[in-house]
């Protein structure tokens, strides 16, 4: 799909949309009670799908009307000879290895050729001490065993989402287990969310020591009705306009949140006023937004890059493409990256292009309404925010869409 922008001023009052990091966990832990309950506030986007695929495929039984999902009682859960559908979503297949691996067999994953290549190292090494088989290509990973409780290294600079996979299945098994992580912990805000998902649904999780975690064995997942809070990662991006001298007003957001997102709001208060040193080792995916007010404002160094690379592109080259297309340097160093702010922002001459990946579509849209620009692959929206133009567009952004075969 190609969307045109127009060189527009965002004003007006929008609610955020559903977080989707609490959003997977929600839906995980309600699925894992086994009981009739309701999440409410679940987005229609590619990633909630594939984790609704993957309950199915596990057993769960739920209706979705709108925005509430509906969950019903079942009996058992079972992974055995099971495929589990994880399209391009990190979160889902992560969190899901682990939880099929607690209740065993011989386990089928199904994921995007980018999906397969982000890598499985953690899992692996776990695979490999407690001799379950784990295998994968460009497509496919096949997994053969049963997980066991105990002790669990796990490195924390590599992806959180491999320690919040195991916070889900380790209650499951029989026997007491301990999650160590074994270096600094990258990301620390999406464990918390995950601690905080599995205790409204009674499930506890001791940090016994700084990046130590105690679980005990045979724990149940108790039911409960909740409704998922409002997005400071995708909100950002809506926020951003009124740096460029819009009128927006995020509603919805809670203050007290444990989403580490929410620090988009100091930073992008800083690229507002000079060229900040940033650190986003703890939110990476404001990654590609902030490279991009940067751009247009003052300039600034961004730390903590090096895992933007291995997301659904590599994020530090596909924005260093797309925005030399609008006369701005970005230079991409082992764990930085420095934004040349341009002298005289230029309207892209050539089409800018999505490379698939959902953030890197919001940044450039943002940043498109200072010129007016064609982004091409914006469909990639739908992976989180699949109404994001809808929602733009009520803000005064000039959007015309193009459908691509």
């Amino acid at each position: 799909m190609k969307v045109k922008i127009g060189k527009s001023i965002a004003k007006g009052e929008i609610y955020a949309p559903p977080s989707k990091s609490y959003a997977h966990r929600l839906l995980i832990c309600g699925a894992l009670t086994g009981k009739s309950l309701v999440i409410d506030g679940i987005s229609d986007s590619e990633d909630m799908g594939a984790t609704l695929d993957c309950i199915s495929a596990l057993g769960g039984k739920y209706i979705r009307d709108g925005r509430t999902v509906k969950f019903s009682d079942v009996t058992e859960f079972f992974a055995d000879g099971k495929e589990f559908f994880c399209r391009e979503s990190g979160s889902t297949i992560r969190f899901f290895i682990p939880i099929a691996l607690a209740f065993g067999g011989k386990i089928k994953f199904n994921g995007s050729e980018r999906l397969m290549s982000r890598g499985f190292s953690v899992y692996e090494d776990i695979c490999r001490e407690q001799n379950i088989i784990l295998e994968y290509d460009d497509r496919y990973l096949t997994l053969k065993g049963k997980l066991k409780s105990g002790e669990f290294k796990v490195k924390g600079n590599i992806s959180s989402q491999f320690i919040s996979g195991l916070m889900f299945a380790l209650p499951l098994l029989d026997g007491d287990s301990v999650i160590k992580v074994t270096t600094e912990l990258e990301s620390r805000p999406y464990v918390d969310i995950t601690i905080d998902a599995l205790q409204r649904f009674g499930v506890e999780i001791k940090e016994t020591e700084k990046n130590t975690f105690f679980i005990k064995g045979n724990q149940i997942y108790k039911p409960n009705n909740l409704r998922v809070e409002g997005d400071y990662s995708n909100s950002a991006f809506l926020d951003a306009f009124n740096i460029l001298g819009g009128e927006v007003s995020v509603l919805g957001l809670n203050p007290h949140s444990y989403q580490g997102d929410k620090a988009y709001i100091p930073m992008l208060k800083a690229l507002g006023e000079g060229a900040p040193s940033l650190d986003i080792s703890n939110c990476p995916d404001l990654g590609p937004l902030l490279f991009a007010i940067a751009g247009v404002k003052h300039g600034a160094v961004i730390n903590g890059t090096a895992r933007l690379r291995i997301k659904e592109s590599d994020r530090c080259e596909t924005m260093k493409k797309e925005l030399s297309k609008f006369g701005i340097d970005v230079r991409i160093y082992d764990n930085s990256v420095h934004i040349i702010s341009s002298k005289e922002l230029k309207a892209p001459s050539e089409p800018l292009y999505g490379h698939g990946d959902h953030r890197i579509v919001m940044a450039l849209s943002v940043i498109s309404t200072l010129t007016g620009a064609e982004i091409e692959g914006a469909e990639a929206v739908s992976k989180s925010y699949p109404d994001f133009f809808e929602a733009v567009g009520t803000l005064g952004v000039e959007v015309n869409y193009e459908k691509t075969d």
